[in-house]
């Protein structure tokens, strides 16, 4: 939601619409605290900028990884109809306090990245935007929608966690003049102020 002045600092970066997913309700930015606002208008990376932020190393847990071929919720990657796709699935919580800060899900089209990326892909704790760093790789992203988001099923390492209501965003890298990446980000409504920790 565009603030009542008129400013909106997602409206540059974003290429898609609030109308792109059903079950997303609208955000007031306003509402959110300085570090919720961060988190789903930054244009990097996201593990970075958490350990900057909070002071804390973060530890990104593979959760699943699997193949499949396009679908209709892939479209925006615009694949070649035989194109392979990685589902991932990680958690991004905090090396010290164990805070969830991220659950995110991401859709990549391997055939359009370098080999050592690919290969990056299946190690336990990398990150992919710490990959696309660390390989130099020279790509844009376009935030594709944005909003409030309540999920019915959880995956199971976050049901102890209770954590049901997200701030949700979606964006796609691109790489080479083509998409690559699309990555779901959620980050948990409760999650408003930087944790205590030793």
């Amino acid at each position: 939601m565009a603030a009542e002045d008129g400013f909106d600092p997602l409206e540059r970066i974003s290429q898609g619409s609030f109308a792109s997913r059903a079950q997303l309700q609208e955000v007031n930015l306003r509402v959110l605290s300085p570090f919720q606002r961060a988190l789903l208008t930054i244009d990097g990376t996201v593990t970075r900028f958490i350990e900057a932020y909070t002071m804390e190393p973060v530890e990104i847990r593979r959760i699943r990884q699997d193949r499949c071929l396009p679908c209709e919720e892939h479209r925006w990657l615009e694949p070649d109809p035989q194109s392979p796709i990685i589902e991932r699935e990680v958690l991004i919580r905090g090396g010290y306090s164990g805070t969830l800060y991220v659950y995110a899900i991401s859709h990549i089209l391997s055939d359009r990245l370098p080999l050592r990326v690919r290969e990056r892909l299946e190690v336990q704790g990398e990150g992919i935007g710490r990959i696309v760093r660390d390989e130099k790789l020279e790509t844009r992203r376009e935030v594709l929608w944005f909003g409030r988001e309540h999920l019915d099923a959880l995956p199971f390492p976050l049901k102890d966690d209770e954590q049901a209501e997200f701030i949700s965003r979606a964006y796609r890298i691109i790489f080479d003049g083509r998409p690559v990446v699309m990555i779901n980000e959620r980050f948990p409504v409760s999650l408003r102020r930087i944790p205590a920790h030793h």
